[in-house]
């Protein structure tokens, strides 16, 4: 074997082709990442209306057609060239950039692994004598005359046709239009006042009209989406946050996000956009999970699309290739004022939001219905309650029901109220199998999981005691004694104070038995002995130090959850609306603490047409 050194060649210059289809390997990485481009181009174009039409998931042909200011003839060559562009002319435009395409390497990438022409039309060009012009990425070539009325026609085909390896790593026909139509989904998201068309194959598989921001969330993401949506809107762009530098930046927050009961098992259903870009920020995503963390539970992801505005200085979308990625000047800022405004819009409770329960039709003339609304004492607070509902329950004991429910009517004068100013979860009619509470509002009918419900009311009654060291206890006249392991009861003994601070008095009552001398105040209606069993077995698993740092949040829900009232209870009048009421009270009190609704709302619409009613 030869020891002479292998000769390398020397330094040399690439060839403008193999510099144009590396630079290609970052920006196309499939059909859609072409797609996405165009679309980007189109829409800082001004263009009203965007016609898109594939073949073969994008494969054969891409051809996207806008109506926007168009490109001058002398221009047609500049823009099929890398770093040319009309958006950036100085340092402080790219530190400032409030345009989607700006890099001025997107079509000359494309145009480096697939056949591509241009067709275009500069508007104010109107004259009879003008025309458009067309120019095909070849060498040596020359714009030629070509009909178009305005605006621009991009057209790309047979990608990666002179790179065949890289077409190897392409996916199915329907993978790659799949792509497609979520990159058209994810540009029309931001821009609603532009209309979308998409065809695949010669057929039409989307249409979005301009719209406002509603619409369009509606017409993509489902009419579903919305009713299970709250708005999120911290105002204009007038709230300041400060930087690390000392200088401060105005920021808004605007959008829809789903209720924890609308979550789904992917996250496909996830828009985040920075300054109308789309983007996949991790902090961003780590806002907007911790803005839910407290209502959705184990591998569930939220729907939301999140509109972020603030000055372009000081967040830079120069630092990945696809513009993907963004980095902000004060990132910890940006954080929390995106979570406390989605964490303030999902926790408001229903009293500052009757405007969010679903509108009656005006149109319709009903009477309204008045009803005797008389004032009780009931769970310690004072609740009206009605005269209307139905006087029996599953347990069959109607007569005490009756009885009850006369002294209810008569315990104080009544007086009139109509049911258009009712509370927005209205009043209690009735218990249905001892599982549902069943209430009238001005839009319908409510229907209540008494459970669940209680459940939240608890949970959010348990922390505020504990962040204040104001959990009252309640000491029990005959202690509980149950039997326990002896790691137990050693558990109880070592972290007593610890549990004094949850409201819990536990006392050894031999080598394996254990004694409840007092529970937390809110969750005396427990039975003690399966609450402290509960707790002690958390305790074993995660320890005191997590149990009260990272993991308090779960042991209060598993407390609460044994305080709750359970199925099969039989509830009164009055107790239904004290629960209706203290919901309406109470942050996050549309679901429970494992994220499940806690009521929903049947409109009398709903009911007309089930049973068919004006027909």
């Amino acid at each position: 074997m030869s020891d002479t050194p292998t000769r390398r060649p020397g330094i040399h210059i690439l060839p403008d082709l193999l510099i144009s289809q590396i630079a290609a390997g970052e920006v196309v990485e499939r059909p859609a990442s072409v797609l996405k481009e165009l679309l980007e181009n189109a829409v800082d174009a001004g263009s009203s209306s965007i016609q898109i039409h594939l073949e073969e998931g994008g494969v054969k042909l891409i051809r996207v057609s806008d109506d926007g200011c168009g490109i001058a003839r002398d221009d047609l060559a500049l823009a099929l060239t890398r770093h040319a562009t009309s958006k950036i002319a100085s340092l402080d435009d790219l530190e400032r950039v409030a345009t989607l395409g700006f890099r001025g390497e997107a079509l000359a990438s494309v145009a480096a692994v697939a056949r591509v022409t241009l067709t275009s039309r500069q508007a104010g060009d109107e004259s009879a004598s003008a025309h458009a012009w067309r120019l095909t990425a070849e060498p040596q070539a020359q714009p030629a005359p070509a009909a178009l009325h305005r605006g621009t026609v991009v057209e790309m085909r047979d990608l990666y046709y002179n790179t065949p390896a890289r077409r190897k790593f392409l996916k199915s026909e329907a993978t790659e239009f799949a792509h497609c139509a979520e990159a058209v989904k994810r540009i029309a998201l931001a821009h609603p006042d532009v209309a979308f068309t998409l065809s695949h194959n010669g057929r039409v598989s989307l249409h979005l009209a301009g719209n406002d921001l509603r619409g369009r969330a509606g017409s993509i993401l489902g009419d579903e989406f919305l009713t299970e949506s709250r708005a999120v809107d911290t105002g204009k762009i007038s709230d300041t946050v400060g930087d690390s530098a000392g200088d401060g930046h105005r920021l808004r927050v605007y959008g829809y996000c789903a209720l924890p009961a609308h979550s789904r098992a992917r996250s496909d259903a996830q828009y985040c956009y920075v300054n109308g870009r789309f983007v996949r920020d991790k902090m961003l995503s780590h806002a907007l999970r911790a803005a839910y963390q407290d209502m959705l539970h184990g591998s569930r992801f939220p729907a939301y699309c999140i509109f972020v505005d603030l000055d372009p200085a000081s967040v830079d979308v120069n630092v990945h290739p696809a513009k993907t990625e963004v980095r902000f000047r004060d990132a910890r800022a940006v954080h929390q004022f995106v979570f406390h405004a989605v964490q303030r819009t999902l926790s408001s409770s229903l009293a500052g939001m009757r405007d969010a329960l679903p509108a009656r039709n005006q149109d319709e003339a009903r009477p309204a219905f008045n009803h005797w609304a008389p004032r009780q004492e009931s769970l310690r607070i004072s609740e009206p309650a009605t005269a209307s509902y139905l006087a029996f329950t599953q347990s069959g004991n109607t007569a005490t029901t009756a009885q009850s429910a006369q002294h209810t009517i008569h315990s104080e004068l009544p007086d009139a109220l109509s049911l258009s100013e009712a509370p927005p979860l209205g009043y209690a009619l009735a218990q249905l199998h001892g599982i549902y509470v069943l209430a009238q509002n001005a839009q319908g009918l409510i229907v209540v999981d008494m459970h669940a419900a209680h459940e939240r009311i608890l949970y959010e009654k348990l922390k505020n005691a504990l962040d204040g060291h104001q959990v009252a206890t309640q000491t029990l006249l005959i202690p509980a004694v149950f039997n326990a392991d002896a790691v137990d009861v050693a558990t109880a003994e070592e972290h007593a104070d610890a549990l004094h601070a949850l409201g819990f008095d536990l006392a050894p009552m031999g080598p394996t038995q254990l004694a409840v001398r007092a529970v937390p105040a809110l969750l005396q209606a427990a039975d003690p002995a399966t609450l402290t069993r509960a707790l002690l077995g958390e305790l074993r698993e995660h320890g005191i130090s997590q149990l009260m740092a990272t993991r308090r949040n779960e042991l209060l829900a598993t407390m609460a959850c044994h305080g709750a009232v359970r199925a099969r209870r039989q509830l009164s009048i009055p107790e239904m609306n004290a629960l209706l009421r203290k919901m309406e009270e109470t942050e996050r009190a549309d679901q429970c603490n494992h994220g499940r609704p806690t009521w929903t709302q049947v409109s009398i619409d709903e009911l007309d047409r089930l049973f068919q009613r004006g027909r």
